[in-house]
């Protein structure tokens, strides 16, 4: 990987994580598409810092919020009334969300792997993508705020966070569908899937670092590697603020437009 490859992918992660285009579509569609042959070890690497750099653009934007519903959750949990407090049940129902994705990406791990070394794949699941989108405009009221979010809500949405383990199916994508499904307008559905993107992206980060470690040649590539990381982390900040408020006239259409498009390009240059 050069410098010029690590600041294209990861401006492309910035935005692709929290636009309903699917990132890790993206980085295995891209690179198939400019013939680019990045060693499997340099990928693995990359892609790892690239999340948590995105990791960090939540944080940055929605600190105010995760501070607030962290107190919340810790003085109403030690209190013995968990739930007594909406942004205490906020922080539970974000916990409770995450773990749909965790099981089922543990129980197919070896499938979503070779899912992520092809491009025909990544296309076919971004055509699911495209069809999500497409459906949540037709389906759901869309006259419920944040506010208003139950446990069951909550653990449906995880189920839609889980259909994401599989590249080209977007996860804030899906995840805001979940929500929309539920009646949940788009701003809302939109900040749930961004806040519970946190966990999961957590969880996934810690492990994949495990493997990092072992990895001697991490520190002579850093240099190329950071530049990518920052481009991932500023464009993710933009990306979050732009949906949120792009979500509040407009629908999700053009998202759908677009992932169609971009599937059966890679669908006309595979088979070619």
């Amino acid at each position: 990987m050069n410098l010029f490859q690590s600041v294209l992918l990861g401006i492309l992660q910035g935005l692709t994580e929290f636009l309903p285009i699917s990132s890790s579509g993206h980085l295995v569609i891209v690179p198939y598409l400019l013939g680019w042959e990045i060693p499997a070890d340099d990928a693995f690497i990359f892609d790892v810092l690239v999340q948590v750099a995105t990791l960090f653009a939540v944080f940055a934007y929605f600190w105010n919020d995760l501070r607030s519903i962290l107190q919340a959750l810790l003085a109403n949990t030690f209190k013995g009334k968990p739930f007594s407090d909406p942004l205490a049940r906020l922080g539970w129902y974000l916990i409770l969300a995450s773990i749909p994705a965790g099981l089922i990406g543990l129980a197919v791990k070896e499938l979503v792997e070779r899912a992520f070394d092809s491009p025909l794949a990544s296309a076919l699941f971004l055509l699911v993508t495209a069809g999500l989108l497409l459906g949540a405009e037709k389906v759901g009221k869309r006259n419920r705020s944040l506010e208003l979010i139950s446990a069951k809500d909550a653990f449906w949405i995880g189920f839609f966070q889980a259909l994401a383990i599989f590249p080209g199916i977007s996860r804030s994508g899906s995840t805001i569908v979940g929500g929309m499904m539920r009646h949940l307008d788009r701003p809302s559905a939109a900040r749930f899937s961004f806040l519970m993107s946190i966990p999961i992206m957590l969880a996934a980060g810690s492990l994949a670092a495990v493997d990092l470690i072992g990895l001697p040649e991490i520190s002579q590539k850093l240099p190329i590697y950071l530049p990518g990381f920052i481009a991932a982390a500023a464009t993710g900040y933009l990306a979050i603020r732009w949906l949120l408020s792009y979500l509040i006239r407009h629908p999700l259409y053009l998202f759908s437009i677009y992932c169609t498009a971009l599937a059966l390009l890679t669908l006309v240059v595979y088979l070619m």
